[in-house]
Order: structure tokens, then sequence, then C-alpha cells
């Protein structure tokens, strides 16, 4: 499927000139800032040099001085504090958080992960009655909890408090908490809405570290874990989550916690990025709850030995190992499916097997619309012979939403734009699927059917000079409504030095030219393109990239698209 190029607008000229001036940058730079919302001198400092004192104060949220009290009245009377998370990244990473800050000054303190096939996404029954069984007071919970109004409820019968730390949009109602901090709720004057999970649970932390006599720099220290949740969770990496990935990946180069130490290559840790978090990290810690129980990663984060840590990635790595195969077998036969029930001309893709494993549908749904670009739903046959599905999006369209206009068939949903969950009963099914593609068919626009790739900048080869490169760099962390600028140069010619990659021979790596710049290029997935790329001028869509080799730097572009021109212009 050829994708559609959108070249984004340069933004405001008078702005790029006063970055120009007051900065000494190159126009591209200042284009760049601008085109990301940095356009004063201030914003830039934050952008460039971010400060931990940047931090907002976290009793701007609100509910931060009733979470607060009440967990001081827990620790003064000795009452038995349960940590609750949801068993993905962000919620194993926001309970290690929060497990290893209350434990290094209080032992009355717990951990509970819900079992994702006994139990489900966010606060269960059976966790409440774990608590109650167990003698725990107060429920922190994290990641999760914003609609739990008939589990807070139930928890409140049974004489047990809840502190809830959550980043998804709250319904109609709130639950009846003690204390409910979620910069998404529509009463709370956060200046950031879009932390993580485990990012509204440091904002808890850093409050409370001042009533226990903790330094904020050992507060800063839980920040590797918030960077980790920063990119698995896919939250944007602007204003306090930049700088927060900012400060977390700086530790996770120079002194990751023993838990993460362990899955960080030695040669990727001084050049981590939220790119290797996200496909190497992440995946090995979801790997747990989607395959055995999400307690196996928390005790891989709050580990401070080394060789259990290892036995414990050991175990880890051999779950992820299955989880590809299952991704694998899973995605071939969802594949088959489609093409099967002749959904191939449908507006969205809806797939159903009970035998399917529930652990890995989410990354089915998403090698789904990979392949078809719509939006698509998973189900498999959950507990209790109710239905279990993910659903995930394509770019600019709300699968919530239609989620939601289908609710009166489901029993419980949730989720946000591209991605979400939901149960419903086996007999609703037909009903809900008719109903969800009529939706999405009145809803989705044709140029949403299309995969795009969004360029930053048209430029020239000669513009891309090495000063050019170190402050692209220094942009990071990238990643959503930060990403690594993408770039367009238009009339680009082969120089030579082409090479076959890959066990197929389906990456090439060759030399380009343009005005007698010349530039080494990487082509992933672009191997088949070798002749064309011979024989015809082409438009290049890529980012910049270094490689690093034996104490030099080289620069090079990564493709990322590409459009040749058609025979009349062909090269000779």
């Amino acid at each position: 499927m050829e994708n559609r190029w959108i070249v984004q607008p340069r933004g405001n000229e008078d702005k790029i000139n006063f970055l120009i001036n007051e900065l000494a940058i190159p126009k591209i730079i200042a284009s760049l800032l601008v085109q990301r919302g940095v356009d004063t001198f201030e914003s830039a400092r934050k952008f460039f040099r971010p400060s931990l004192s940047d931090l907002y104060d976290p009793y701007l949220m609100k509910d931060m001085d009733k979470a607060v009290e009440r967990i001081l009245k827990a620790v003064s009377n000795e009452e038995n504090i349960l940590v609750y998370g949801d068993y993905d990244v962000d919620g194993t990473t926001s309970v290690s958080m929060m497990y290893l800050f209350l434990s290094s000054f209080y032992s009355n303190v717990s951990y509970y992960i819900p079992d994702r096939y006994n139990e489900g996404y966010g606060i269960s029954i059976e966790g409440v009655d774990y608590a109650s069984d167990n003698n725990f007071s107060l429920i922190i919970s994290l990641d999760c909890g914003v609609k739990a109004n008939m589990q807070v409820d139930y928890a409140k019968e049974k004489k047990i408090d809840f502190i809830i730390c959550d980043h998804h949009l709250p319904g109609e109602e709130l639950p009846k908490a003690v204390a409910l901090l979620d910069p998404q709720r529509l009463d709370c004057k956060y200046p950031y809405k879009y932390l993580s999970g485990c990012g509204v649970g440091f904002k808890l932390i850093q409050a409370l570290a001042p009533e226990f006599n903790i330094a904020q720099e050992d507060v800063f220290l839980y920040l590797d874990l918030v960077a980790v949740s920063i990119a698995a969770d896919i939250v944007p990496v602007t204003d306090e989550n930049k700088t927060m990935a900012h400060f977390g990946i700086q530790k996770l180069r120079t002194n990751p916690r023993i838990g993460l130490k362990v899955m960080i290559p030695e040669e990727k840790k001084s050049l981590l990025s939220i790119t290797d978090i996200v496909f190497q990290i992440a995946p090995k810690i979801n790997a747990a709850g989607r395959i055995e129980h999400a307690t196996r990663a928390v005790e891989l984060l709050i580990s401070n030995n080394e060789m259990n840590a290892r036995g414990f990635i050991f175990n880890i790595n051999e779950l992820n190992t299955q989880r590809k195969e299952l991704d694998s077998t899973i995605t071939e036969s969802a594949l088959k499916q489609v093409v099967e029930s002749g959904q191939v001309e449908n507006y969205s893709t809806i797939v159903y097997n009970p035998q399917w494993h529930k652990g890995v549908i989410g990354i089915v749904a998403s090698r789904l619309t990979e392949v078809y670009y719509k939006p698509t739903l998973v189900l498999t046959k959950g507990k209790d012979n109710e239905l279990v599905a993910s659903a995930r999006s394509v770019k600019n369209f709300d699968v919530y939403a239609m989620i939601e206009k289908c609710s009166e068939y489901l029993t419980k949903y949730g989720g946000h734009m591209f991605a979400a969950g939901f149960s419903l009963k086996e007999e609703n099914y037909d009903d809900f699927r008719i109903k969800f593609e009529n939706e999405v068919k009145k809803t989705i626009t044709k140029t949403q059917t299309i995969p795009s790739i969004e360029i930053d900048q048209e430029t020239e080869f000669e513009e891309l000079t090495s000063k050019i490169y170190r402050l692209v760099n220094q942009m990071e962390p990238f990643g959503p409504e930060n990403m690594k600028p993408v770039f367009l140069t238009k009339n680009v010619l082969f120089a030579g030095n082409q090479k076959l990659m890959g066990k197929q021979n389906e990456h090439l790596r060759l030399q380009v030219y343009k005005n007698k710049t010349v530039f080494d290029v990487t082509a992933f997935g672009m191997g088949h393109l070798v002749k064309k790329f011979k024989k015809y001028p082409f438009d290049l869509v890529y980012q910049l990239d270094e490689n690093h080799w034996q104490g030099k730097i080289y620069y090079r572009l990564m493709v990322k698209d590409v459009k040749f021109y058609n025979d009349e212009k062909e090269v000779f």
C-alpha cells in the first residue's frame, strides 16, 4: 500500500526568525522547533537543556493533599498498604516504583498485580477480596481505577480506602476514593495532562518525600522507571514527560537499577533511546503478563541482586520467545480469516477465534492494522464464556469512540483513541460486529484509510551539515509529538556502492547524490528496489542517522519511503 506524503507547513516565519537570532541556529532547526510549539527562548531552553527544576509542583494536582494526608495516617497507624497496578509495562513500572519507595521507609507494604486471564484489566473484585483477606486497609492503585466505581464501593463496604493514581479519561461519575489523582479530570488544573500512569505515581512520590525527610535527589532516582513507562505507553514526549524521559534515559545509560540493567545490551547502553525501550525492554516486561503472570516483571524490576535478576530475565526471555511464536501463529490465522470471511473491502477488520491466546491479541491487532490499515478488533474467549477484545486504530481515527457507540452490547470497555479493550457476551457478538462496522463506515474518511508519512521539511542535501546532525540529536528524547524529524529531498540520483543485506536480501545499502553532495543510505525492506534505484531518479523521504564505528562518526540517511520518476526521466 502506497503512503501519502504530507509535508508539514514550516511554521510562522516571524517565530522562526526570532529563534534564528536568539539561539544562533540554522533555519532548518528553528523551523523544526516552531513546528513543535517551541517558539520562545525559555521554551527552547527547556527543550534543549531540561532541568529537574522544570518539573511542576505535585500539589497542583487535584486531591494530592488528600492522598498525602491519607498515607501519612496509614503510616502513623501502622496500617497495611497494598500497591495495586495493571499488568502492562506502565502498570508494572508504577507498582515497582511505588513499592520500592514506600518500602524504603515503611515495612507494612505489599503489591498486587491482577491476573490477565482470571481477573482482566484494572481493579478486580478478586483483588479487593485479597486485600480484605490479608488485612489491608489502604489500596494505592496505579495506571487503573478511574472507572472502578463499583470496585471502590465494594472496597468501602470492607473498610478499605482507595487512593487512585490514573491517567485515563474518567467516566461521568468518579469513584468514591479518598483521593483520585488524574490530570485528565475535568476539575484538575494540573498544567500537564499527558502523564503516564507511572508519571502520576511519581508526582505522588514527589509530594510524599519531604514528609519522610527523603531528598528530592533520591526521588529522581526513580525516573528510569518513569522513562520506561513513557516510552512503552506511547504518551506524548513533550513538556514534563520530555524532562522526565530525558533524565530517566540518562540514568538508564549510566546507572540503571539492576532489573533494567540486565535487559539492556552493553553495546546499546550509552546510546539507549526511546525506540530501544519500545522494542527491546518493553516487550520483555510485557511478556510476563501476556504468557504467565506480570508479578514476575515486578519481581525483576524491584530486584537488588544481579544474580537473581539474571534468573528472572532468563525466565522472561523464554516467555518472550513463546509470545513471539504465538504472535506469529495467531497473526497468520487472523490474516487468513480476514480473507475467508470476505472482510478485505470492509471499513473495519474484526476477527474472532475462541482458541487464540488472550495475551497476544493486542499485538495481533497491531499486525492486522499494519497490513490492512483499518480500525481492527481481535477477539478471543475469556472467563465466564465472555469474549474479550483488543482494538487498534489508524492515524487520527478514534476507535475508543466507536466502541463507546456500541456499548449497549458490552459488559466492560476502556482505553483511548488508538488502543482499547472490551468484553461482551458471546450472544451479542454478531450484533456488535455489525454495528461497529456501520459506525466506522459512517465516520471514517477516505484519507484515514491510507497510511501517511508526515514530513517535517523538504530540504537539499547540502543543507544537512554536521551541525544539523548534532542539533537534531539534541532534540532527543524522541516520541509522540516530538518524533525524530523526517526530511524530503527531490530528484535524487544513484551514486553506486549498492549492497544487499539480510537473509533474503531484503535490505539495501547504497550511496545517493544530488548537486555533488553524496550520502550513504540504508533502506530496510527495499532490497527488491535495487534495479529501480539504479535506473530512475527518485524523491527520498528519510531521517538522519549516525553510525559510530571504531571511535568515528559516519553520517547516513535512513530511508522511510521512496517514489521513483517515470520512464521519461530515466537515467542512461
